[in-house]
């Protein structure tokens, strides 16, 4: 299994990434990352969003890009702020829908949304990056 990729930053404190297969499994191991960086930097009050944020943005890029892989990137962008990141190759955007009642999908932008400070996308020759943000509290 490949290591996570780790980079210095401006704010001192490495990023993680990793380039994952583009299948459903791939969530967990992003998971994973997303928990181990939140660990490092003594932020584990914002694992449990963090994860599900992951889960949703990999879940997205698996059902609706193209190629074999996709990459997760964890950032500290600010002493108590984290990005999560997915980047992936197709450049159509994502858009929050409202899905019927019983609908078993399409609520996922709508959760990245409440539980981010702030979430967005970078448009890229390549491709797309579909990041969320994570504040501590307090």
């Amino acid at each position: 299994m490949p290591q996570p990729t780790t980079r210095a930053r401006p704010t001192g404190h490495p990023g993680y990434s990793e380039s994952l297969p583009r299948k459903p499994e791939s969530a967990a191991t992003a998971r994973r990352l997303v928990r181990l960086a939140l660990t490092a930097w003594r932020l584990d009050d914002l694992a449990d969003d963090g994860a599900l944020i992951v889960s949703e943005l990999v879940a997205n890029a698996v059902r609706h890009a193209r190629r074999q892989s996709i990459r997760v990137v964890v950032e500290r962008v600010a002493p108590r702020t984290v990005r999560v990141a997915v980047a992936d190759f197709s450049r159509t955007l994502p858009v929050p829908c409202t899905p019927k009642d019983d609908a078993e999908a399409g609520r996922g932008l709508t959760l990245v949304a409440m539980l981010a400070v702030n979430w967005g996308t970078d448009e890229r020759r390549w491709g797309k990056v579909v990041w969320a943000e994570l504040g501590t509290r307090g």
